[in-house]
């Protein structure tokens, strides 16, 4: 069963007017900060400095490489992307076949492939960190370090309130 989440949003008991305002008002930045991620500019600028021709769903995979425990593994991939596993077995083929990642065997069952990032792989990560934290830096730069610190932390408290909700991804909420 699957928690449904409703256009009809449930209006909590002790709702204020200054919690309707701060809602409607996270709500029209999220739109408008959906239309400047939606372009994807910064990994399209790390891939032309880098590997002309890659898609950003290419850079997607390097960035969960980071986050996964234990072997990397093309299902591994595709969980944490929150992709069917035949799309994480194209993009990691293009990826190997490309040269920014290659196949090892499985220390624990030979018979599986681990990922591993190759030079080229390394490059790319490291120029798509330094157009993020570059990007970052023109837009967070003149902020007090107090209201940098308090804006990481809400924005990441933020973003795993999301992922407790979809944690299958966009369209399939919570399992209840």
């Amino acid at each position: 069963m699957t928690t449904k989440i409703s256009a009809s949003v449930p209006q909590p008991s002790t709702e204020t007017a200054a919690f309707a305002e701060g809602l409607l008002r996270v709500s029209d930045n999220l739109t408008r900060m959906r239309h400047l991620m939606g372009r994807r500019m910064i990994a399209r600028t790390a891939i032309a400095n880098t590997v002309p021709g890659l898609e950003t769903a290419h850079l997607d995979v390097l960035d969960v490489m980071g986050r996964i425990e234990g072997e990397i593994t093309v299902g591994a991939i595709a969980e944490t992307m929150r992709i069917d596993p035949s799309r994480g077995s194209r993009l990691v083929t293009d990826l190997v076949s490309r040269g920014v990642l290659r196949r090892d065997a499985s220390q624990e069952d030979g018979r599986r492939s681990l990922l591993v990032r190759t030079e080229l792989g390394d490059a790319l990560l490291t120029e798509l960190q330094a157009v993020k934290r570059s990007l970052l830096v023109n837009v967070l730069g003149d902020w007090p370090e107090e209201e940098l610190s308090a804006f990481s932390h809400l924005f990441e408290k933020f973003i795993s309130g999301f992922e407790a909700v979809y944690p299958g991804g966009a369209g399939r909420p919570s399992p209840t």
